[in-house]
């Protein structure tokens, strides 16, 4: 990661860490209500995609689709949302969140108003699930 004191995506992992290399990582959000969701945080402080190389842009994209692979079949949700905003931090990153009939906003983006309450998913797959079956996948496809 890049280190800049003001920056907590530079501070800080950003979740649990479940794979990185010199460029890029991968968290585990903590949201009880979207068991899965990840992000895939460039290190570096870059605003949009077009400012990576050509490169470093397919990379990244590996990565999210790697998770977004190793998510579908561990969890077999419904959909899985793709999402890359980043208005509040320098750095690039998509959101890998698995979606489900029955969570606290579906059909409907995470980000909007609750149709329902949030079911009792039980607990993601184990962190170590989730690393080994992340680190066999980009290694299969990077």
């Amino acid at each position: 990661m890049s280190n800049t004191a003001s920056c907590e995506l530079c501070m800080q992992p950003g979740g649990a860490v479940l794979w990185q290399d010199r460029r890029c990582r991968v968290v585990l959000v903590d949201d009880p209500a979207y068991r899965g969701f990840c992000r895939v945080i460039w290190n570096a402080h870059v605003k949009e995609m077009t400012d990576l190389s050509a490169n470093d842009r397919r990379h990244c994209m590996c990565i999210v689709f790697a998770v977004e692979c190793v998510l579908r079949k561990l969890l077999r949700p419904e959909k899985i949302n793709l999402a890359s905003l980043g208005n509040m931090t320098p750095h690039v990153h998509w959101h890998v969140i698995p979606r489900f009939l029955n969570d606290a906003h579906f059909p409907q983006p995470v980000w909007s108003r609750r149709r329902r309450a949030a079911p009792e998913h039980g607990a993601a797959p184990a962190i170590g699930r989730l690393r080994r079956s992340l680190a066999a996948e980009i290694a299969r496809t990077v």
